[in-house]
């Protein structure tokens, strides 16, 4: 789910920026209705754009909660087997430390 949001996300900025060159090459010297339309499809594009990056940032923000309750329900589950691991890494960071 979250990579189709990705993909969709970046389809919609390329079509932002391809609509907002066209735009800048339509409005060079024109006023007429065709350069109002332009604009128009650039707002939709950044408006659908700006939507997805919403969509996207809920999603991310919804999986990192979830890993952190995971984490927690794991952690007051197996209390020792954590501070094993934690004094583990712990040790590999000091003699990673100490080596420079």
């Amino acid at each position: 789910m979250l990579d189709a949001q990705k993909n969709r996300l970046l389809n919609d900025l390329h079509s932002v920026v391809a609509d907002a060159e066209a735009l800048l090459r339509a409005s060079a010297g024109d006023t007429s209705a065709a350069a109002g339309e332009l604009r128009a499809k650039v707002q939709a594009s950044l408006d659908r754009a700006k939507r997805n990056l919403s969509e996207l940032q809920e999603a991310a923000v919804d999986k990192a909660k979830a890993a952190g309750r995971a984490t927690d329900t794991y952690v007051h589950d197996n209390p020792w087997q954590a501070i094993g691991i934690a004094a583990g890494v712990g040790l590999l960071l000091g003699v990673l430390v100490s080596r420079r």
